[in-house]
Parts: C-alpha cells; sequence; structure tokens
C-alpha cells in the first residue's frame, strides 16, 4: 500500500508539473489564458516593375530585416515564368528573380507577413565599417565646419548627431551649398566619417492599412559600440514609431536589376488581427521553419483533422472531474458511472434543449420496451442486442420524424452514444424491478444533473479554450481527481441526515460520563491515533455507492 507522503508527493508533483507547463506554453508562445485577445498582423506586398533592356534579367530585391517588434511569420513571392531563389549576397539577405528573353514591362512581387510581437528582441543590424572621409575640395572643408562646431555642443555620438542636424539649420547658407551636392542622409553620414562615427542609412516603411504605392523613408542608425539609434535626417528626432518597419539594414542596394531598365519598387500594406493563439502557434511555425529548436507543446501543431479530434476528446477531462466532485463530494447518484460525461459531449453536439428532450424521450420508450422484454425470458446478450437495435431504431424514427415536421435539429440526436443508452436502460429497467421507480428517477435525475453541468462546463469558451491551448491542464486535472479520490469523509449530501445526531452529541452526556459526548469522541480518536500513528481508520463511504 502507498504511503499518504508518497501519494501527496506525487500528486503535487502533476499539478507542479502542469502548472509550469502552462506557464512555459504562455510565456514562449504568448498563448493567452483567456480567449478573445487579438494581436496586430502586417501583411507587406513589395512590387518590382523594370523594362528589360537584354537577352535575359536578374532581380534582387533585398529581404526585410530582423528588428526588435517584429517576427516574420512568411514570405512568398508571385513572378510568371521568372525563376525564384533566396540568395546571400556580402552575407546580406535577397530574393533573386531570373529569367531568359523576358519581353514587355515586367512585374514581380514579394509578400512578406510580419507579427507585431513586443518580445521581439533579436536584431540583423550590424556595425558598418569606418570609413575615412575623401570627399573633394571645398566641401571637405564645409563638412569639417559643420563637425567641429557640433562636436562642441556633444558628448555621445547620439547627441553629436542631434547636433549635426541642428548645425545644418543654423548654417542655412553652408547647409544649402553641401545639399546641393549631396542628399542630406549621405551628407550627414560623411560629417559622422569626420568624427570617427560608425553610422549606415536604413530604410523604414511606415505602416498603414490600405496604403497603396509606397516607398521607403530613408532613416540615419547611429552606433556607440553595439548599441545603435535611428534618428530622422530632417528633424534629428531619435527613435522609429510602433508601425514603422525597417526593410533593409545593410550598405547593400535595396533592388538591383541586370538586364533591365526603369526599376522601381513600391509597396501595399494591410493590417489585420489575429486570435493571439493562432499568432503563437505561427509564430512557432516561423521559428522551425527558420531551422530553429522549439518545442511546441500545442495541439495547433498537429494537421487539422487530428486538431478536430483532439478538441473534442481533451474536453472528457473537465467532464470527468465535475463527475468525481459531484459523487465523490456532493454525493449525488448517477446511473452509470461516466454515462453523464457521454451525454454530455453530446450535448455539446445537439444544444442542451434538443439533448435533454431527445435523452428522455429515448430512455422513457426504451425502458416501455425493456419491460415488454423482460416477460420473454430472453438470455442477457441477446436482450442487450435487442435494446441496442430498438435504440438504434428510436433514434433513426425521432430523426426522421423531426426533419419531416421542419425540425432540423433532430437529426442531432444521431450524436448521442448508442451502446451507452441501451446500457443505461437496461441498469434503469433492472433497477425498477428491484428497487421501484422512485429509486429510477432519482438516479435519472442525478445523471442528467451531472450532464448539464459536464455540458455547462465544457461548453465554456474558456474551458474549451485551455484544455486545447494547455496540455500542462491534463496534470493538474488528474492531480485534482486523485485528491477527492483520496477524500474519506461525508459526502455533503449525507450531511443533513446525520444533523441531528451531531447536535444531539454537542448538548448531551452519555450515562454518568461526566464530560460532552462530543468532547470524549474527539479525546477518543486522539488516543487512537497516537496508539496506531501509520492505520487509519477506514470510513464505509469510501466505497463508491
Amino acid at each position: 500500500m502507498v504511503s499518504r507522503g508518497v501519494f501527496y508527493i506525487v500528486t503535487a508533483i502533476l499539478f507542479i508539473t502542469g502548472l509550469l507547463l502552462m506557464i512555459y506554453q504562455h510565456i514562449t508562445f504568448e498563448i493567452p489564458f483567456f480567449p478573445g485577445e487579438q494581436r496586430q498582423v502586417w501583411s507587406v506586398e513589395a512590387k518590382v516593375e523594370f523594362e528589360p533592356s537584354g537577352s535575359s534579367a536578374t532581380v534582387d530585391l533585398a529581404l526585410p530585416a530582423i528588428q526588435p517588434g517584429f517576427t516574420q511569420l512568411s514570405q512568398s513571392t508571385a513572378s510568371i515564368g521568372f525563376g525564384t531563389s533566396y540568395v546571400l549576397k556580402q552575407q546580406n539577405s535577397y530574393v533573386e528573380w531570373t529569367k531568359r528573353n523576358p519581353l514587355g514591362l515586367q512585374t514581380l512581387y514579394y509578400r512578406a507577413e510580419f507579427l507585431r510581437d513586443s518580445h521581439a528582441e533579436a536584431s540583423s543590424m550590424t556595425i558598418p565599417e569606418l570609413k575615412q572621409n575623401t570627399e573633394p575640395e571645398p566641401y571637405a572643408t564645409a563638412m569639417r565646419e559643420i563637425a567641429d562646431a557640433a562636436q562642441l555642443r556633444s558628448s555621445t555620438p547620439f547627441s553629436f548627431t542631434v547636433q549635426v542636424i541642428d548645425e545644418l539649420k543654423r548654417q542655412p547658407e553652408t547647409a544649402s551649398f553641401l545639399l546641393s551636392q549631396y542628399k542630406r542622409e549621405d551628407l550627414i553620414i560623411h560629417i559622422l566619417e569626420i568624427a570617427q562615427i560608425p553610422a549606415r542609412i536604413v530604410g523604414v516603411l511606415d505602416l498603414e492599412d490600405g496604403r497603396r504605392n509606397r516607398t521607403l523613408t530613408s532613416r540615419i542608425a547611429v552606433f556607440d559600440g553595439t548599441h545603435y539609434e535611428i534618428f530622422d535626417p530632417s528633424s534629428g528626432v531619435s527613435g522609429i514609431r510602433e508601425n514603422q518597419l525597417i526593410w533593409n539594414n545593410h550598405d547593400g542596394s535595396l533592388l538591383d536589376v541586370q538586364g533591365g531598365t526603369n526599376a522601381r519598387v513600391s509597396f501595399s500594406i494591410i493590417q489585420s488581427s489575429v486570435p493571439t493563439a493562432q499568432a503563437g502557434s505561427l509564430k512557432v511555425k516561423a521559428a522551425q521553419a527558420s531551422g530553429e529548436d522549439v518545442v511546441s507543446l500545442s495541439i495547433a501543431s498537429l494537421p487539422l483533422e487530428e486538431q478536430s479530434l483532439f478538441k473534442g476528446i481533451l474536453l472528457l477531462p473537465v467532464g470527468v472531474i465535475i463527475v468525481v466532485f459531484l459523487r465523490v463530494i456532493i454525493g449525488v447518484k448517477t446511473s452509470g458511472t461516466f454515462m453523464p460525461v457521454l451525454i454530455a459531449m453530446a450535448f455539446l453536439q445537439t444544444s442542451l434543449i434538443v439533448g435533454l428532450i431527445g435523452f428522455v424521450s429515448i430512455v422513457a420508450i426504451g425502458l416501455i420496451v425493456r419491460s415488454w422484454l423482460s416477460h420473454l425470458n430472453l438470455l442477457l446478450v441477446a436482450r442487450i442486442s435487442a435494446v441496442i437495435i430498438t435504440v438504434i431504431a428510436i433514434i433513426g424514427a425521432i430523426s426522421i420524424i423531426t426533419y419531416k415536421i421542419g425540425l432540423t435539429e433532430g437529426i442531432k440526436v444521431t450524436f448521442f452514444p448508442m451502446i451507452i443508452l441501451s446500457w443505461t436502460i437496461e441498469r434503469m429497467s433492472i433497477l425498477w424491478e428491484e428497487e421501484g421507480y422512485k429509486e429510477v428517477l432519482k438516479q435519472g435525475g442525478g445523471s442528467l444533473f451531472v450532464a448539464v453541468c459536464a455540458f455547462i462546463a465544457m461548453d465554456s469558451l474558456t474551458i474549451q479554450h485551455l484544455t486545447f491551448n494547455f496540455l500542462g491542464l491534463q496534470l493538474i486535472i488528474l492531480s485534482l481527481v486523485l485528491l477527492m479520490g483520496n477524500y474519506t469523509g461525508f459526502r455533503l449530501s449525507e450531511l443533513k441526515r446525520f444533523k441531528p445526531l451531531s447536535d444531539k452529541i454537542k448538548v448531551e452526556r452519555n450515562g454518568d460520563e461526566t464530560e460532552l459526548e462530543a468532547d470524549r469522541l474527539r479525546r477518543e480518536l486522539r488516543e487512537l491515533k497516537a496508539r496506531q500513528p501509520a492505520q487509519k481508520p477506514r470510513d464505509y463511504l469510501k466505497n463508491d455507492k
């Protein structure tokens, strides 16, 4: 016999393991504990257009950067007649289209989906190599003047960048002279090179729902060691907004076209929302597709057919724990141990009202037929077989009749477990013969009550969400069932029966005793436990009726 200590340790291990698994899925895959939460997903489509100028064409488009705040879920291309491949050039990722003898205006598409992810912290940004400033005069001298003035009013690479942008505003004549030769972002990069500050130009896409024909805007990434900040070259504002996506963060070009002219790229954006649980599943699939070793404990990783199957199966433990609680703790009598759970599963398919009417009708008609069969003195196997055939006939008749009169909900009674119903009718019939109709009504009503309670729990969207997404919940339910199975006290339904006795021993003495009967019983119980510490008194209520 397993000791109580070992039992409680095993139960605690099951409970804690299940809880830790749920927390792991919640943190790692961001699966919420309650349904209804939504996550933002941006679909971005890049359209490349060019005119062929040679016998063959090769088009390279820079792929979006890995950056904090976004997780790329998927990517795809659409290009008629072009070969497509993903290549690495100078440590930068590109999608490459190739075609021999293209004719007329060519249009290529690249599409990617991005999940707005506050937990995403990875970045593909690298520190650029410092270059020696070799700009010709008099531009080099003008740049050094701007750099010297900004140097006096700054203390860090970031504050220096802000002062350079402000200095261009303070010296409009010098700025106008330099900007006639350089783009603003290129000019700022050259001035930062004079101060030996690593920096590069990055392309940023403003994410706005429903926008078309958008282009990238230039920002400047300035580095201080491994840390970097992104600046607007016009205003000097640091950082990027929440809905801004860094597309290319390297020194390579955004678009390279060989064998074509008049090439351009534009972007279209659509925003959508998906449930947080689905977003977590997509995130796991994206990580696994990229080669990361991610252990997914969600049923959502299975094929859809298996998902549909497990979605119903995983609800059974919820019904089981309700049956255990109502039978062991409350003391509700049922016809069969777990028949109410199967009936509750049928209610999920039929709806509660239709299910109750169908169940009562089938059992009532079945009892009438079974009472007639009892007069034939059939063997048990033959009698049960006859009841099964009768139940099938009753279900078929109810389906046909309700459909003919326009009540299509009646067809759903076919979801009832026919074998279980047959055994229920058999047991109720025997119970009626042995103990009378009152006991049949008591157990039948108890079965329906437990089935309705189980249905209410299993029909809850929150319960369905938790059982489907958190497998650790099954271990928690198992630990609770074990604890309730260890209960040896009175059932709540028994308290009313013993209440007069309890009131009496609290106020009366037994014979010539000087102490109350209740105090004497407590004292004797303590003495009994002291003499036999390893042996626990058994209670007749331990046996399940």
